[in-house]
């Protein structure tokens, strides 16, 4: 018996019977992060949500992961770029007090790789369940020409809700506000381009080389999973009047903590109260790149900011340490324009 002839845009590079077998293959996955609201199936041509009533508001993001997917391709590891890009657009969406409900992916490719899309949409699946979210739909796009041969591009949409009367702006911050880090895991996904060139051009790495000064390899350590902080603040959220929250992501402490700061005062980090990881050492000395604009390329070791009252500050750390989270205060808010502000 002949083999089935191949059609002519599967020639061109888009193989149709290819893509339709991965999306059976993930759907039960998919399924799997089905919360209360999702009122439709996946495979539909929009995905449906209940709404969640008239006293709330719905809060939404879009992001991407970075070249952070040029260091899993290296490392033929796709199954946690997915559970990244989901905690980074929680988080973005948490730092308004807004818990989310649903998320949306885009996967960009120049010829779709069964393997590696299913690994993919398994670390979203997974992000998903751990986030209370929803899986809604996506779009999986072969571009040949568009994308080199062999790699891909990953975005990501999230829509959450809070109640009106709770949402946090920020404009409740006033000086005598603490500040309170909440440990990274990494570099989560950002300042991918510049940690490749360090490490794999100047300083001649490779993957499993130790980072200098720990046990771990720069494949672990540069592919370690952008931490989802929602599980650990929505308890704070319900017992503590938060002023205001930064999700540290590009842009670093610098650029980040003045988007929710009012006009009059400045967030003063106090660097020495944290350890900075090895990892940023490593890529400021080698790369020879300047002290301060570290801290605007990387989240040096602070991934999330809380700011409360003083008064707070042993309720908020007391939460967070019952739900493993490690907290450290930061810094403090002072009289300013609107600017954080690094010392020591």
């Amino acid at each position: 018996m002949s083999e089935k002839k191949k059609s002519a845009y599967a020639e061109a590079g888009v193989d149709i019977d290819v893509m339709m077998g991965s999306l059976q293959n993930i759907k039960a996955d998919v399924k799997s992060t089905n919360t209360d609201g999702v009122v439709s199936e996946i495979g539909s041509f929009g995905g449906l949500f209940k709404s969640p009533g008239a006293d709330s508001l719905l809060v939404s993001s879009v992001d991407g992961v970075g070249t952070k997917l040029k260091v899993a391709n290296m490392a033929n590891v796709h199954t946690t770029v997915g559970q990244d890009l989901v905690n980074h657009c929680v988080n973005d969406i948490l730092v308004q007090g807004a818990r989310p409900l649903f998320f949306l992916d885009y996967l960009g490719t120049a010829a779709l790789a069964p393997q590696v899309f299913e690994d993919v949409v398994s670390g979203f699946c997974k992000a998903c369940r751990e986030n209370g979210a929803a899986l809604l739909g996506g779009e999986t796009a072969e571009m040949p020409g568009l994308y080199p041969n062999g790699e891909y591009d990953l975005v990501g949409t999230i829509v959450g809700t809070v109640e009106r009367d709770k949402l946090i702006t920020g404009e409740t911050i006033k000086k005598g506000d603490v500040l309170i880090g909440l440990p990274s895991t990494g570099l989560q996904t950002n300042g991918y381009s510049l940690a490749r060139k360090v490490i794999f051009e100047t300083a001649g790495k490779k993957l499993d080389d130790l980072v200098p000064g720990t046990d771990r390899t720069f494949q672990d350590t540069l592919l370690a999973i952008h931490k989802s902080y929602l599980n650990e603040v929505m308890p704070v959220l319900e017992k503590v009047d938060v002023h205001g929250m930064a999700h540290i992501t590009g842009g670093g402490l610098y650029d980040n903590v003045p988007r929710v700061l009012p006009k009059n005062v400045d967030a003063q980090f106090d660097r020495s109260t944290w350890e900075t990881p090895a990892i940023y050492k490593f890529i400021e000395e080698q790369g020879n790149v300047d002290h301060e604009e570290m801290y605007r390329v990387f989240n040096m070791g602070i991934g999330y900011v809380l700011i409360v009252a003083a008064a707070d500050v042993e309720e908020t750390n007391s939460i967070l340490k019952s739900n493993d989270q490690d907290a450290l205060v930061v810094g403090e808010i002072v009289e300013g324009s609107g600017k954080s502000v690094l010392i020591n």
